[in-house]
């Protein structure tokens, strides 16, 4: 990423103008000179600086919200200037030039990867209501219908604000700007304390529940008791003289309900100040546009369904313990033989072992761990050593990790085995060790700890003409039902992804594929166009070429492929203010599989892709049976330099894992593996699909009439917009 030059305040000698880069709504990148006011704090608990500036290319004046390098240090503050660059985004996206995009500040631009994040608002109209004292009611009647507005489209975008106070919302005299969207939360997330009394709903204080759009409205209605009397009202209950105050009696009585189920919602609360206002509303918000993608995905699901299924390859792991495995690298069945041991010396050079002579149990088993064995199965493959408990534990699971060069695949695969070593399997009731002390040492030494602290990894180097696939890491994961199993990681550079040559043998035994997604060489959104020129690339429509390699060089079953499969798209840090990625990035890491939710999350991506990337992008999906679609970051933000300026911060990278280890049986999940990729069939499933459609034309053609005597409509009628 270019280097930003941090503008500073002006000096005794008056202002000297600074360059600044930033990123505006659209994507565009603009480099201006600035300058800059003195810094405050608007509210003293948060990080936030603000300023005034001048973009002075084109004289625009401006606010600049910041933060420090101290602050940006911190993961949660960089986390509270994400959320609100987001909800700029998202409602600018939405309301475009509308009336209602004077309700919210209007964002001209931000700069988030970066040592001293920032975003840019044109300057706020109007003051803030904690100025004044009270308000008459007329003003008070206006002003309710604005601050219920605001809050009806943050609804309809699936966002609460929990910031509503005196500060947060401004008045001009003639309408409302609510500002705060740092503050925001989705609907249904778990509630945590924020705000100050008597502003903070009960529940959103206690943190308690999920979070509502009615928490909004206790917080509108303190902030109006407070205009109309000039003092707060209780924090807990109704104030005692509502009844004083009719207007606010009439429109708000059950708003100050300490439960949120009691309180009435802000659609509701709008009709009553300006009727037919909310449905306004709804028909101003442009239509869902991913309804017809959404639709495809259950199409392709539907038919996944009612494809034959295929015989798992091999028994379980207890069935194969101590029998013959197959070798990762020739494909050739090998079993534990005690005459072909090495272990490593001080060189990092093989030499034998003799086990025969150990009789301690406990010492044999530690020098067997780390000791591997020589497969001598294909005299003509390469000399090559397998791990001892690789072949003590019953059928390895190997997981390829599928995608270009640069495409982020060595980023996420590490960040997953952190994940794992930090503890992320435990709540699925899975258990790690190490198949090698040894080499499981050097993997973090190498490529965990660097890039935990913020380094760029180098690319994978590329195979050479005589070399062969090896897997960079490998552990045995223990399920809840105490069976272990080896699981080995595969990540070639993408060169070799797209050779024809033996270097790819090693995919016709892989029992699991994670295949990446660059968004920048996958969707034509001009939000990806800085990224696009900075690494040079362009987007590609006819799909990942290593995508297609392999998935031509997999053996094939009927319809589809059987070996199951994960599409993640990586980077998604680059997306996250774009629908549907910035709602599945910001989930809290999962402690259990919902196969719902999992079907949703590959739904909506499915729809994202399918949109704006085209069907060749989705052609691991549409080729393989068992395919789940995954939003993930392995760094949270882009480089700066060749450094993550706050370090790299994993988004969701153990979920497209975690996937597949469900889809393999290690995690139980309700309704079985299946459910979780292709959802179990509905119904109207049991009949065949031709004989349904045929039934449905004959009826329609027979005058087919519903058990209440009302003909059946030719097609949809349309209705108001939910």
């Amino acid at each position: 990423m270019t280097s930003t030059t941090h503008p500073r305040p002006p000096g005794p000698g008056g202002p000297s103008p600074d360059k600044l880069g930033f990123t505006v709504p659209s994507g565009r990148r603009r480099v201006t000179p600035v300058r800059v006011g003195r810094e405050f704090r608007r509210d003293r608990l948060l990080p936030q600086l603000l300023r005034k500036a001048v973009l002075d290319d084109e004289g625009q004046q401006c606010v600049q919200v910041r933060l420090s390098a101290k602050d940006a240090a911190n993961p949660a503050a960089r986390a509270l200037l994400d959320t609100e660059a987001s909800a700029a985004v998202q409602l600018l996206q939405v309301l475009g030039d509308t009336e209602y995009a004077a309700l919210f500040p209007r964002l001209i631009g931000h700069e988030l990867d970066t040592a001293e994040p920032f975003l840019l608002y044109e300057p706020p109209r109007g003051t803030a209501v904690s100025r004044i004292h009270v308000m008459g009611a007329a003003d008070q009647e206006v002003f309710t219908r604005d601050l219920m507005l605001a809050l009806c489209l943050l609804q309809g975008q699936g966002l609460v604000p929990r910031g509503i106070s005196p500060a947060s919302v401004l008045w001009d005299g003639a309408k409302v700007q609510l500002w705060g969207l740092e503050s925001v939360t989705r609907i249904g997330r778990p509630r945590r304390p924020w705000g100050r009394s008597p502003f903070c709903p009960p529940e959103q204080r206690g943190g308690e529940g999920l979070a509502d759009p009615r928490d909004a409205v206790w917080s509108a209605a303190q902030v109006l008791y407070r205009l109309a009397t000039g003092r707060p009202g209780p924090a807990d209950r109704p104030p005692p003289d509502l009844a004083d105050h009719r207007k606010l009696d009439r429109t708000l009585r059950d708003a100050f309900a300490p439960r949120a189920a009691d309180r009435p919602t802000p659609a509701q609360v709008l009709d009553l100040v300006a009727p037919g206002a909310a449905r306004r509303v709804r028909l101003a918000v442009p239509p869902d546009e991913t309804r017809p993608h959404h639709d495809a995905f259950e199409e392709a699901l539907r038919l996944k369904r009612q494809a034959p299924t295929a015989r798992s390859r091999g028994g379980s792991a207890s069935e194969q313990a101590g029998a013959e495995v197959l070798c990762p690298y020739c494909l050739e069945s090998i079993r534990l033989d005690l005459g072909k041991l090495f272990v490593t010396d001080s060189r990092m050079q093989y030499k034998p072992l003799d086990v025969k002579g150990i009789n301690n149990p406990v010492r044999r088993n530690d020098i067997m761990r780390g000791a591997v064995q020589k497969c001598t199965a294909d005299p003509e493959f390469p000399a090559h050593y397998i791990p001892v408990p690789y072949l003590t534990y019953g059928r390895p699971l190997t997981v390829a990790m599928v995608g270009q060069s640069s495409t982020g695949k060595s980023h996420l695969l590490t960040q997953m085995i952190a994940a794992i070593t930090d503890g992320g399997l435990e709540p699925f009731g899975l258990k790690w060790q190490s198949v090698n002390p040894e080499q499981h040492a050097r993997f973090v030494r190498d490529r965990v700890q660097p890039l935990r602290s913020g380094k760029v990894l180098d690319h994978t180097p590329a195979l050479g003409m005589d070399d062969f696939a090896r897997f960079v890491e490998s552990l045995l994961i223990t399920d809840a039902r105490g069976q272990v199993r080896p699981v080995a990681f595969f990540d070639l550079g993408g060169e070799d992804l797209v050779r024809t040559d033996a270097a790819l043998r090693f995919l016709l035994g892989v029992d699991a594929l994670v295949f990446v997604v660059d968004p920048a060489l996958a969707l034509p959104l001009p939000q990806l166009d800085h990224a696009r020129e900075r690494w040079g690339v362009e987007v590609n429509r006819d799909g990942d070429l290593a995508f297609g390699t392999v998935l031509d060089r997999l053996p094939k079953n009927g319809g589809y492929l059987d070996v199951p499969a994960a599409m993640v798209l990586g980077k998604a840090d680059l997306l996250r203010f774009q629908p549907p990625v910035d709602r599945w990035l910001t989930r809290p890491p999962a402690t259990s599989l919902d196969p719902a939710l999992t079907r949703e999350e590959s739904r909506d991506l499915y729809g994202l892709l399918r949109r704006h990337a085209g069907q060749a992008w989705l052609r691991p999906f549409d080729a393989i049976r068992r395919c789940t679609l995954h939003i993930a970051s392995a760094t949270g933000g882009q480089e700066d330099q060749g450094r993550y300026p706050a370090g790299a911060g994993p988004r969701r990278v153990l979920e497209p894992l975690l996937s597949l280890f469900a889809l393999h049986g290690l995690i139980q999940v309700p309704g079985g593996a299946d459910a979780l990729a292709v959802g179990e069939a509905p119904a109207l499933e049991a009949v065949p699909w031709e004989d349904a459609g045929r039934d449905e034309r004959a009826e329609r053609a027979e005058g087919f009439e519903t058990p209440d005597g009302t003909e059946e409509p030719e097609g949809d009628e349309g209705g108001e917009l939910q």
